[in-house]
């Protein structure tokens, strides 16, 4: 793996420009309390090093991939249902839906990521962490 990242922790990659995206991650952040979760904008350094290392297609995934080490990649529903698995009850509770096929799953998913920024716009550029947060997040 090319992206440094202590082996206890996760990595939310996310799109840096969508506004819902950046609303997740500041939920995430703020009912994180044991911190189990870094963060990198898809477009940046460590995102782009992901991608060319998985080789992902970014036009079938490009909202929100979850890298654990030791396991790989998560995305799409199954990235937001392992994450909200990771949070603070009643959120950790939304893992009842893994028993919704994947299929069905990732296909809402993939409709409201088709349509976020037309729903919730997008910011010119990636979100700039505060400094308190900086060592959360990788460039």
């Amino acid at each position: 793996m090319t992206v440094p990242i202590p082996n206890h922790k996760q990595l939310i990659l996310f799109d840096g420009v969508c506004n819902l995206c950046n609303g997740a991650v500041q939920y995430v952040i703020r009912h994180d309390k044991k911190e189990h979760f870094m963060f990198a904008p898809l477009q940046g350094e460590a995102g782009q090093k992901l991608i060319r290392h998985y080789d992902i297609d970014t036009s079938k995934t490009d909202s929100i991939i979850l890298y654990t080490p030791g396991e790989g990649l998560a995305f799409k529903s199954t990235a937001a249902l392992k994450i909200a698995s990771r949070l603070r009850f009643p959120v950790s509770l939304w893992v009842v839906f893994f028993i919704i096929p994947v299929v069905i799953r990732n296909w809402v998913y993939d409709y409201v990521a088709r349509n976020r920024y037309k729903w919730f716009g997008k910011k010119a550029s990636c979100m700039v962490p505060t400094v308190e947060l900086k060592a959360r997040f990788l460039d």
